[in-house]
């Protein structure tokens, strides 16, 4: 069975397999050691967010890297900064061409969603 699923106004399409069989209650697994089985998976999504004049945060996290500077030159499209949360990375990008006139995170702070990151000029 094909799905539409939409987290955090990012759009996936997944398939979903359906066992036609009895259901059992779930077993416990406890697993020892730091194997292959517990590395962190990482993942990357690109979001657009934008509020009048600033780039704003699309969901709650923190600030990972900022990759551009004040003033800036700037294109649509371009990653401007990423935000970390629940060890998924978001990448936000610039909604048009532009100039970056302030940023107003550092790497490490903790951002709530709507929050402004960055202005342009």
């Amino acid at each position: 069975m094909k799905l539409k699923v939409t987290v955090n106004g990012i759009p996936y399409d997944i398939e979903v397999e359906v066992e036609e069989s009895e259901r059992h209650a779930p077993s416990i697994v406890i697993g020892a050691g730091g194997g292959a089985m517990n590395a962190p998976v990482a993942t990357t999504a690109s979001v657009q967010a934008t509020s009048a004049n600033a780039v704003t945060a699309p969901l709650s996290g923190s600030v990972s890297r900022i990759l551009v500077e004040e003033g800036a030159a700037i294109e649509a499209g371009q990653v401007l900064l990423v935000l970390e949360a629940m060890k998924m990375e978001t990448e936000i990008t610039a909604p048009s061409d532009g100039t970056v006139a302030r940023i107003l995170v550092s790497a490490g702070d903790a951002v709530a969603g709507g929050e402004a990151l960055i202005e342009l000029g």
